[in-house]
């Protein structure tokens, strides 16, 4: 009789198991039975780790072999078993000393020449094995990097099956010619970066200002809509941006993440894990250290946007914006069950997808710009002799946006045609990018030292009752505001949220409190009606 046991690790959304995998040899006619609730493609792991095993030069045992995944309880799918089970094996066959194995975590699919091929969720396992006290784990080679990110543990890369059993053998090494399919190519994963002009899939990362070449002073115009995504950045609100085609909103809208401060480790480890999970990441960059943006098209359905898929469900637009923008262009042709469905992770900075396989949690604080037309055509707020729109078809469009939907966003600016003075005028650029995120940045750091020892880092997550208990405006500033709730043009809702506006736009000009003024600003951001105010943070009134 063998047995032996290493670990692996099972991701159930953006969080590990570890998995303990037991093989066992008993004298018998030989066969393989694989236990412990495995999905089809473990249950296929069969044949690849014998093929593996076989062509790795090593011996496949002729007994009747039981593999077996603890706990059995937690299901169990994909390639990345692979490396952990053939290990097993060939420690039950003593072909590997079973003690070394006992306290390794194993990650990594098998081909069937033995090679060690990546698998998704690389990062989110290898925490998991850490917080579970691992301190060893075995890697596809390519993926060594993203591994190493986690601090306290001993990452140990292998091209191969026999490499794997030399190093834990104390055998020699062989050389193995390094893998370059490792990586999915990122065009055919479906990236997108702000600025290319070209939707070619989901999502993608944004990345710095001088690798792109893209500036906020590319913007035409647009002081109120430029001042609007300055305060969404400062303070993490969201944004909803109307006007005629050609206007800048989509313009505005990529240059966000440039202007949000970077992240901070732990936010970047957060949003490495997600995309780790749902196969994005860039090859030759392990850690995502910039917002991401992500930019659906009005077609994607609701499990696009929120997860979903077969089995257990995979990380959406909503997830793949953690800590980043995600910009619905031309908002009201998307699906309205699909529009409705973000207003839960929206409120709650997650998303939980229930499945026949099993439940799953994705982190989704995102910051949401959309943008839409004033009506099918594009050109009511132009001109009305040139809208072709029945009134009917225009009421239509615009409804298409629930109002419980916009009731959530801090922000509505109405984005006007760029007149032929200002597209032409020499000289005439706005504040550029490393500008206004120099003023971001500052901005946030007072709002973080306001913050401090609670736990809310912008204003945007202060909780209402906090707001008109321990941060509250200066006496009077919010007398407008509270009219507005009375004559039923807020709701309790947005008169909250025109006081997390209103810190903002105060932690922007440099003050300590809200005043009448930054109340006023905060109003007209938050309702799109003029109020004789500047929209240039900190200008005189």
């Amino acid at each position: 009789m063998g047995f032996a046991r290493t670990c692996s690790v099972a991701l159930v959304g953006v969080e590990g198991v570890v998995v303990e995998v037991q093989a066992d040899l008993e004298p018998g006619i030989a066969a393989f039975t694989l236990v412990g609730l495995p999905d089809k493609s473990l249950t296929e792991s069969k044949d690849r780790v014998r093929a593996a095993v076989v062509n790795s030069g090593a011996a496949w045992p002729q007994k009747k072999l039981t593999v077996g995944l603890s706990p059995a309880s937690v299901p169990k799918g994909g390639s990345g078993f692979d490396l952990a089970v053939a290990s097993a094996v060939l420690g039950a066959a003593e072909r590997i000393d079973p003690r070394v194995l006992a306290d390794i975590v194993m990650i990594g699919e098998l081909g069937l020449d033995g090679r060690v091929r990546p698998v998704r969720g690389i990062l989110p396992a290898v925490i998991a094995a850490a917080d579970a006290g691992y301190e060893q784990v075995v890697v596809p080679e390519c993926a060594a990097a993203e591994a190493a990110l986690v601090p306290g543990i001993s990452v140990l890369g292998v091209r191969s099956l026999r490499q794997l059993i030399a190093v834990l053998a104390d055998e020699p090494v062989p050389e193995e010619d390094p893998d370059e399919r490792g990586r999915p190519d990122p065009l055919a994963a479906g990236l997108r970066l702000p600025g290319t002009g070209e939707a070619t899939g989901l999502c993608g990362i944004a990345v710095p200002e001088h690798d792109q070449g893209h500036d906020l002073g590319d913007v035409v115009g647009q002081l109120s809509a430029r001042t609007a995504m300055e305060v969404a950045a400062a303070g993490g609100h969201h944004v909803f941006l109307q006007g005629p085609p050609g206007a800048g909103k989509t313009m505005l809208a990529e240059r966000m993440p440039l202007i949000m401060p970077g992240l901070t480790r732990q936010e970047s480890l957060e949003v490495t894990a997600i995309h780790s999970v749902a196969g994005l990441l860039p090859p030759g960059k392990p850690l995502v250290d910039v917002a991401p943006y992500c930019a659906p098209h009005h077609s994607a359905t609701m499990q696009a946007l929120v997860g979903g898929g077969k089995g257990l469900a995979r990380p959406g637009a909503v997830s793949l914006s953690h800590r980043g923008v995600l910009f619905l262009d031309e908002a009201p042709e998307f699906s309205g069950f699909a529009l409705d469905a973000l207003r839960q992770p929206l409120e709650a900075g997650h998303v939980v997808i229930a499945r026949s396989a099993g439940v799953v949690r994705f982190p989704a604080k995102f910051l949401m710009v959309l943008a839409a037309n004033p009506c099918p055509c594009g050109r009511f707020s132009t001109s009305h002799d040139q809208c072709e729109c029945p009134p009917s078809a225009i009421r239509r469009y615009q409804s298409r946006l629930s109002g419980p939907l916009l009731d959530r966003v801090d922000l509505r600016v109405d984005v006007e045609p760029v007149t032929r003075a200002e597209l032409t005028a020499i000289g005439a650029r706005g504040e550029s990018t490393r500008t206004v995120a120099d003023r971001v940045r500052a901005g946030r750091e007072r709002a973080a030292e306001r913050l401090k020892g609670t736990p809310w880092h912008t204003n945007s997550e202060v909780p209402g009752r906090e707001l008109r208990g321990r941060f509250q405006a200066l006496a009077g500033a919010m007398d407008e505001a509270e009219r507005g709730l009375e004559r039923g043009l807020l709701t309790a809702r947005g008169l909250d949220r025109v006081l997390r506006v209103a810190w903002t736009v105060a932690d922007l000009a440099g003050h300590d409190r809200p005043d009448a003024g930054d109340v006023a600003l905060a109003l007209q951001l938050r309702t799109g009606v003029p109020r004789g105010v500047p929209m240039a943070i900190g200008s005189p009134a």
